[in-house]
């Protein structure tokens, strides 16, 4: 779904936090900060809000992480990533903080989304938000039949070019050609809950608070 004009605010909030964190602290942020992000985070505006953050303070190194959950949990237990910010169920620790987003049908070109079943491109397994989708599928006795599925959202979306089905993605990450036009077409979607994570060795730390602060303006 392109939205041109919410592109600009994530590096609008970066530029003034950045500048917020150099008069709080009097000095350039330094130091490494590692954010393990749920690869349809990894997809939209977050990577680059926080290439914008680490080029205004060029001693400090940001790394974006997108791993499987088990090898994100492996790396945060020992201290490699910072912060991760995930689906709540996958999140490595207590979050310390969630928020709900909502979730859009993307359409394959060509596809007939009153066709009975309904071809769908999913996650595959496991994915919490792949079960919320089909159960909100099944409470609305709309039949349905897998037409495609991948483990990675690259897939996914070749998937939908392809026109082979239709498909449950953030917002942000659905192309103009795939957005619905008509809300009554599908089934509303379930928002999905995402939760953020931060390692206890990092409490105090300037530059992991200031990535912190601006993963929760800009989510």
């Amino acid at each position: 779904m392109s939205r041109p004009a919410a592109k600009a605010a994530p590096a609008e909030r970066i530029l003034s936090l950045s500048a917020q964190a150099l008069t709080e602290t009097g000095r350039a942020l330094t130091g490494r900060c590692v954010v393990g992000l749920l690869e349809d985070l990894a997809a939209s505006q977050l990577p680059q809000a926080l290439a914008d953050l680490a080029r205004l303070h060029p001693g400090a190194t940001l790394e974006v992480l997108s791993i499987s959950s088990a090898a994100m949990r492996e790396a945060y237990d020992a201290g490699h990533v910072q912060l991760v910010l995930d689906a709540v169920p996958d999140v490595p620790g207590p979050p310390r903080w969630t928020v709900r987003r909502p979730l859009a049908w993307a359409i394959g070109q060509g596809v007939d989304v009153a066709a009975d079943p309904l071809p769908v491109v999913l996650f595959s397994n496991p994915c919490t938000w792949r079960t919320s989708v089909l159960e909100t599928l099944e409470r609305t006795d709309r039949r349905w039949r897998v037409a495609f599925e991948s483990n990675s959202l690259v897939g996914v979306l070749a998937a939908v070019r392809a026109g082979l089905g239709v498909a449950a993605l953030m917002p942000a990450n659905i192309e103009p050609a795939m957005a619905c036009h008509d809300p009554d077409a599908l089934p509303t979607l379930p928002d999905v809950e995402l939760g953020l994570a931060r390692h206890p060795r990092t409490a105090g730390d300037p530059l992991v608070d200031a990535v912190e602060t601006a993963l929760r303006r800009v989510v």
